[in-house]
């Protein structure tokens, strides 16, 4: 059994670790685009299409900027737009979870149908939807969209959590030692449905990155001089025979992302249930 479970543990120890460092390393190149970058984003750094070279190490787009600083800006708009959708999809999500788990019989139907409702549509459609009705695209558009379209997501889940924890025998002597329900939700309630709470929390993140990638490549993303990994894509696919870097290097980037996002959610999984760990 000990032969079983040690190399089990290994596997998912190494994919939480390159989870980390793949996610870490977007981190740091993110921050660090915020005092840094080999070139200005929007300068014209060298010549249309460039080759790759020491001056320029991923060449250059068709306008003459240097690709390599496009795609190290990339990071940021992907971290920003994702880390802002989950949080805002978490807040409003936790928020109607909460209340339809709350709620009298006849509310929590209604709320439960129109959460299977919302589900029903693609993230990235109800995104396009919301980005159309607003007056113009920007950073902060492309994220409350991708905010409220996996809202509904998280929404379900919690409703689901919290009513299993309230049927719990510690919620029944909390109420009958005179707890009140906010102290029941903030000392209960939230820290048990937490670990399970995280690890959708990672893969949320993952939806938002590709849904802003996919949002960007359809025009409907962050304008410039906001450089997203879509934007790049799009811009790169009427020159991917003479200069296939220009479609390469933002798809790799964007792969390595969602990579990590995936596997760090995969061992917080294992972290939030070990006997799912022991069992592999």
């Amino acid at each position: 059994m000990a032969a079983g479970v040690v190399p089990a543990r290994r596997r998912r120890s190494l994919s939480f670790e390159v989870g980390l460092f793949l996610v870490g390393l977007h981190v740091v190149i993110a921050i660090m685009t915020f005092f840094w970058t080999p070139y200005d984003p929007m300068g014209m750094s060298g010549g249309r299409l460039e080759a790759p070279s020491l001056v320029h190490w991923l060449g250059t787009d068709r306008l003459g900027r240097d690709y390599l600083t496009l795609v190290l800006i990339g990071s940021r708009i992907a971290l920003i737009v994702g880390v802002g959708a989950v949080a805002i999809g978490a807040v409003i999500g936790v928020t109607i979870g909460l209340a339809a788990a709350f709620a009298t019989r006849l509310l929590d139907d209604i709320l439960a149908a129109a959460l299977d409702i919302m589900i029903a549509f693609p993230v990235l459609l109800i995104a396009m939807l919301v980005v159309a009705a607003s007056s113009e695209a920007s950073l902060w558009t492309a994220t409350l969209a991708l905010g409220i379209a996996m809202s509904a997501v998280i929404s379900r889940l919690t409703r689901i959590l919290v009513k299993q924890v309230l049927g719990r025998d510690y919620i029944t002597a909390a109420r009958i030692s005179g707890t009140s329900w906010a102290g029941i939700i903030f000392q209960h309630i939230l820290p048990n449905i937490w670990p399970t709470m995280a690890v959708n929390f990672a893969l949320q993140f993952s939806v938002a990155i590709i849904a802003e990638a996919s949002l960007s490549y359809l025009g409907l993303g962050a304008p410039l001089p906001n450089t997203s990994w879509g934007r790049l894509l799009q811009e790169a696919q009427g020159t991917v025979y003479t200069a296939p870097l220009g479609a390469i290097a933002p798809g790799l980037a964007l792969l390595s992302l969602v990579v990590g996002v995936n596997l760090l959610a995969d061992g917080l999984r294992d972290i939030a249930d070990p006997t799912r760990r022991a069992s592999r």
